[in-house]
């Protein structure tokens, strides 16, 4: 069953690879769409993960799938920057509500 656990990691790869994509054109509607894959994925893992392990050639391969997926989340996190900006310099002139 340890193999359903890189089936995860490689879905989660999958994900970010496609938010990557998004991020490149510009369709951050499509990087929050992918973005909430990812968290489902993860949670996913985490539930599964309590109950196996995986074997020492599949934990290679997981090093190796998350460094990828750290590296797209580098270049999305890079692309997505501007877009963050413009957003925070939107809502500075919203008017701001104290509860």
């Amino acid at each position: 069953m340890s193999q359903q656990l890189i089936e995860y990691y490689k879905s989660i790869e999958e994900s970010s690879l496609k938010m990557l994509n998004a991020a490149k054109s510009e369709d951050w509607a499509q990087v929050v769409r992918y973005e909430g894959v990812c968290a489902v994925l993860i949670e996913q893992l985490r539930a599964q993960g309590r109950s196996e392990t995986l074997l020492p050639e599949q934990k290679r391969e997981k090093t190796l799938i998350m460094q990828r997926i750290l590296f797209n989340d580098a270049q999305i996190r890079y692309l997505a920057e501007p877009w963050l900006e413009q957003m925070d310099d939107q809502s500075a002139g919203a008017p701001q509500f104290l509860h």
